[in-house]
């Protein structure tokens, strides 16, 4: 089974950015959260939605 959620620190990881440029992409809405307790957790479907777009747009 593919993991649905990824610490923050994980998806950095994932996208090869670092953790502040993360929370960046947080704040504009380019990456989905949800919060379990006091964790803040990144919906790993966003993070391919994202690589997709980066990819796409750096083709053209």
């Amino acid at each position: 089974m593919e993991p649905v959620l990824c610490s923050i620190a994980d998806a950095a990881r994932m996208l090869g950015i670092g953790r502040t440029k993360a929370y960046e992409l947080i704040d504009e809405g380019s990456l989905a959260t949800i919060t379990i307790g006091t964790r803040r957790l990144v919906k790993v479907e966003s993070i391919k939605r994202l690589a997709d777009g980066s990819a796409a747009r750096n083709a053209a």
